[in-house]
């Protein structure tokens, strides 16, 4: 999680003109072609033409985004890569960024996995941390590589306004290493629906936080 220690310094004394704003936005990706079911890494649905029309719905009164980071998913990316001719902005896409995987799981409905195991989801939910799919990525793995992405984005954007696209895993570990929550507990209890977006901001390099912004 987010060091807390010294970067909590008091800024009140430093005029306006010279404090640094960075805001970080997470959009989910749209509906991918296929419906819905398990999607880690593992399986690489492009979006269906409801989910680009979610995500242009997401971002459409928005032009202040100064660079895109992408997961290199297939239904996020060629979304990063529209939005960034649209807006005429730069984008990079990292590796950090892409859905936990799903081991068993990867592809199968909510229809699948109750025919192998009616009591597996409910398993799952009650504690996602120890309860994986056989070959799943481990939540604390996928949690650690997320946030050093987030971290470098912070790092090499100082000032900046930048949209990440990515998956809902993806929101969860963001919000869960913000808030400093458990991991296990976010993941069951955060729903984010498809073409979702959170913010953060890191002001005068203190610790991020979440922002509930009105439209």
């Amino acid at each position: 999680m987010y060091d807390r220690g010294d970067r909590d310094f008091n800024t009140t004394s430093i005029p306006q003109q010279y404090r640094m704003t960075t805001q970080i936005d997470v959009i989910r990706h749209g509906e991918p072609v296929g419906g819905r079911r398990y999607r880690g890494h593992g399986v690489d649905d492009p979006l269906s033409e409801k989910g680009w029309q979610q995500m242009w719905e997401a971002v459409a009164d928005r032009s202040d985004w100064q660079y895109i980071a992408s997961s290199p998913l297939s239904r996020c990316l060629d979304f990063a890569q529209q939005l960034s001719k649209k807006l005429k902005i730069g984008y990079s896409v990292d590796d950090r960024f892409k859905e936990i995987g799903f081991g068993a799981w990867e592809g199968l409905s909510t229809d699948d996995i109750l025919a192998r195991d009616i009591n597996a989801l409910e398993h799952f939910y009650k504690d996602p941390v120890r309860n994986r799919p056989e070959g799943a990525e481990p939540l604390e793995t996928f949690s650690k590589r997320v946030w050093e992405a987030y971290e470098d984005v912070s790092r090499k954007h100082v000032n900046e306004k930048v949209l990440i696209v990515g998956h809902a895993g993806v929101v969860r570990a963001i919000s869960a290493n913000i808030l400093g929550m458990e991991l296990g507990h976010v993941y069951s209890s955060l729903k984010v629906e498809y073409g979702g977006i959170v913010t953060s901001i890191i002001e005068d390099e203190k610790s991020p936080k979440m922002v509930i912004k009105a439209r």
